[in-house]
Formats: C-alpha cells, structure tokens, sequence
C-alpha cells in the first residue's frame, strides 16, 4: 500500500504517456538504498572525462522547465527579505539627516550641557552611516561559514534575528536618548545585509533553471533598487520624514524579516546543497519537483548527481587554495574585479552630485527631491528591463554596455560641471547625462556582480568565494563611503575624471577577461577555467 500511495499519478486526463516516458519517470521516483553513497551509471572517470575536453559538453537532453508560481513564490520569499534590507538601509537614512542631527545634538546638549559644535554632531552621524559598511563586511565575510553549517534557506532565516535586534535599537533610540542605540542597530543591520547579499544571490542560482539563472539572479538587485526608492518616498517630510516619525521610518525593517519567516519556510533548502553538501538524494529530488512544478526533473538530477561524484574525489576548497588554485583564482579575480567595479564606478557620486545638479537646473528644493525620486524610479524601470535582456543578451554583453556608457557618460558630466554656470541648457543636459548614467548602471552593473560570483564557482568553491567576493565589495563600498567627500572637497567635478578612467580599465578587463555565462551549467564553466589553467 505504501508503494501505491507514493507512485505517481500517470492518469490524468491531458497527461499522454509512452511505455518510455512512464520507465522514466518510474526511476526518477526511485529511492536510492541505504540512503547514503550515490551509486549511479555514470562513473567518477566519466565525471572526470571532461578535462582534456576543451568546454565540458556531453550528450544529454536539456529539458528547459519553464517559469512557475511555486518558483515565483520562492523568489519572492528569498529576495524580498534579504535584498530589502540591503537597499532600504541604504537610503533611509538620507532623507532624514538633518532632523537625525538635531536629536544628536539635542542628546549630547542635555548630557553635557553644553550644545556640541556641528562637526562633532556630524562625526557622530557619518558614524552611524558608515558601521552600516562595516557591518556588511564583517557579514560578507562570514558569509560561507553559515551557508555551510546552516544551509542558504536556513542561513537566510537565522539572519533575521540581526533584523528584529536592529530595528528595535533604532526604534527605541530616541525615546531611550541613545543615539549609541541607533550606531548599534545600523552595524547589526549592517551585518545582516552583507550575511544577505552572499546568501540571497546564492540560493537564488541555486534555485534557478540554467536559462533563468540570470534573470532571477537580477531580481536581488531589483529588490534593492526599489527599496531604495522606498526608502525616499517614505522618508519625504509629508509622509515619515518627520521629528517624530523618523525612529518609526528606521524601524520598518523588520516587516520584510516578518514576511520572509512567514514565507520562506514553506520554500525548500536549494536541492544542491541538500544533494552536494548534505548528500540527501531523495529530498534533493523533492525539492526540485517542488520547484520545478513537475516530476521531470531527471536532466537536472543526472547533472547535480554528476557534479557529487566529482565533488566527493576533492576536499572542501578553503580561502587559501581560491588563491593558489589556478582554475579556481581565475574566476576569483574575475569577482572580485566586478565588484570593485560596480563600487567604483562612479555611481555614488552621481547620486551625490544629482541634487547639486538639480539646483544648477533652477529647481527647488522640493522639486529637485522629486527629481531625486524619478530617477530612482527609472533605476527601477531599467532594472526590471535587465531582468529580460540578460537571458537574451548575456552578461558580458551588458557589462560592456553598462560600463562603456558610463565611461563616456562621465567624461561629458565633468565637462558640464565645469560650464554649467554659463549657460541654463548646460544645467538641462546634465539631468540628462544623470539620468542616462542610472540607465547604464542598471542594465548591467548593477545587477550582475551579485550573481555572476554563483554562476563561476561550483558548489564546494561557491562559499568561500562568495565570501571574500561580498566582502571585497562592502570593502569598496566603505572607501569610496569615507573617501569620495574629500577628494570631491578638493578637486570638485573633476572627480568624474578619475572615474572615467577607472571605468576604461574596467571596460578592458570585461573585454579581455570576463566570459560568457548565459545558457552555460556549472559543470560546463567550471571546465571552461579548468581549461584554460592547462594552456
């Protein structure tokens, strides 16, 4: 009876079945004996064959599941709970600067009776900002250790305890009098975003058919810039960007943490952790049935079952041997590269310059925070196109146009800066040039850094790549946090030249370095590196 419950259902009406498909499918449902070591046709030298080949290629049939609710569902639960967190914590604390440094000084006025001067205040809240930064390194560094003990679903869920502590910190600081209490939460939510920004993009790769992979890998980004356009909406002066609403704009945080323990759970653990780390065949397959809408899931089994056989013959890759392993140090590079890339690339000073531009313009205040939001609204926009044209262009393709738009898109900007006093129209063109530089860094740069680090690493490598790989970033993000205000103090516009010339670098180091990834699995772009460390 127990064999009978758990057959398969071959008797639906639209379903029509061959004597083939119905042996395929019968041992697709197998379980395999004593659940432990894999026994499979294919052997450890045919799993090794694809070495001396020059880009690993077997026969198989490649059974393209398409997009499906559950999958949605698990995106969804995935990313709007890790990637939020990134993004809003990002912007939210821009809006609200000057009543934030008023509530400092008023803190520190009645602690000590005497009203701090404004560069201490300042120095309190540039604090504040920057162990956010801080924070996402020290989670990006620990990054692998939790997504190997407790899995990327469960790494996932664990780090919102980080979220429910910071935002009850930041809530209560003011009515506490402890601007110590908001310096606090942001370095716990800061830890959090870096946790999620290596967690998140890997389970989402993870999760993902190999002709989506780059599309639901987008959606992380995609979550962070709508979150930062929330973060500005609700941080405007009639909606929370007020004296007293401000601790509560901090504190929403934790819904997206609400919404992701409500969620999640329901979602599997990524079938190849369960499959390559835990070694738990069955539940591997039901987790990708369950994702995948459908009990055809024998291509992607056979693949994973293939990458187990040859992960068993090597040891866990540790930090030092990303470096003296020469297939592995190349994809390595190539991360870390694109990371530093997507920081330096001039995007925070744009932002930064946007307002003053805005004001060049003729607008005011409010009309040029309006402006502010309309182009995080085509951040937005642009994102969401990226999501369809990086299945259909590639990644490489739109690193280079991202990067080389940006690179010439700078070069104009600093020019405009430096006339744009001299004419109005001078001041129009370089809202445009603001603009059009949010469009190039949301087609490609924005988006692909966060998952291109899943796509180049096979599962034992993936961890501790991902590591080093988020907290290069974070590290980045910092420098150019703490670094940008004076180099812009002293050499003003011209800032956009030393950016464009970065951006050159980096459009060459695409060029010349960075492969395609689209349509590729991971047993074919491991093999790829593998390759080329023989030649």
């Amino acid at each position: 009876m127990a064999h009978r419950e758990n057959s398969p259902d071959f008797s639906h009406p639209l379903r029509v079945v061959d004597d083939e498909d119905r042996v395929q499918q019968m041992a697709l449902l197998e379980v395999p004996g004593n659940g432990s070591r894999i026994s499979r046709q294919s052997s450890v030298a045919s799993s090794l064959s694809d070495l001396a080949a020059p880009i690993y290629s077997r026969n198989r049939r490649v059974h393209q599941q398409g997009f499906n609710g559950r999958l949605a569902f698990a995106i969804s639960a995935a990313a709007l709970g890790s990637a939020f967190q990134h993004g809003y914590n990002t912007g939210v604390v821009n809006a609200p600067q000057t009543l934030i440094e008023e509530w400092i000084s008023s803190v520190q006025e009645a602690r000590s009776g005497v009203v701090p001067d404004q560069q201490t205040v300042t120095m309190i809240f540039s604090l504040a900002v920057s162990l956010f930064c801080v924070g996402g390194m020290l989670g990006g560094c620990i990054t692998g250790l939790v997504a190997d003990k407790f899995g990327r679903k469960g790494g996932l869920l664990i780090n919102n305890v980080l979220v429910f502590l910071a935002a009850v910190l930041m809530g209560a600081a003011k009515s506490a009098g402890s601007y110590e209490m908001l310096i606090l939460g942001r370095f716990f939510i800061g830890i959090n975003s870096g946790l999620n920004a290596g967690l998140a993009p890997m389970y989402l790769a993870e999760i993902a058919p190999v002709h989506l992979r780059g599309a639901v890998g987008t959606v992380y980004q995609l979550v962070i810039t709508i979150s930062i356009l929330l973060s500005q909406l609700f941080g405007l002066g009639s909606v929370l960007g007020t004296p007293d609403m401000w601790p509560l704009l901090l504190a929403l945080t934790a819904l997206p943490a609400i919404f992701q323990l409500a969620t999640l759970p329901i979602c599997p653990e990524s079938p190849k952790f369960t499959l390559l780390n835990s070694g738990k065949e069955l539940e591997a397959q039901r987790g990708l049935t369950w994702l995948r809408g459908t009990i055809e899931v024998h291509d992607e089994m056979e693949e994973m079952r293939s990458e187990y056989e040859a992960a068993k013959l090597v040891s866990k890759v540790t930090l030092k041997e990303l470096f003296i392993n020469s297939s592995l140090r190349s994809p390595l590079i190539i991360c870390v590269v694109i990371m530093i890339a997507q920081q330096l690339s001039g995007i925070n000073a744009v932002m930064f310059f946007s307002t003053k531009i805005f004001k060049m313009a003729q607008l005011s205040d409010d009309h040029a925070q309006l402006a502010t939001i309309a182009m995080g609204t085509m951040n937005v926009i642009m994102t969401i196109i990226s999501l369809v044209l990086v299945e259909k262009a590639g990644r490489k393709t739109l690193l280079l146009v991202g990067f080389t738009g940006m690179f010439f898109d700078t070069i104009l900007l600093a020019i405009c800066l430096k006339y744009a006093t001299e004419a109005l129209w001078i001041s129009y063109f370089s809202i445009v040039l603001v603009i059009f530089f949010v469009i190039m860094f949301a087609t490609g740069p924005g988006s692909i850094p966060w998952f291109l680090v899943s796509e180049l690493f096979n599962q034992s490598a993936r961890p501790a790549a991902t590591s080093l790989a988020v907290c290069v970033n974070w590290t980045a993000n910092f420098i150019v946090g703490i670094g940008f205000l004076p180099l812009q103090e002293v050499i003003g516009g011209n800032v956009f030249f030393v950016f464009a010339f970065l951006l050159a670098l980096f459009v060459l180091f695409v060029l010349k370095k960075v492969p395609e990834t689209k349509n590729k699995t991971m047993e074919e772009i491991s093999s790829m590196f593998r390759q080329q460390s023989y030649q």
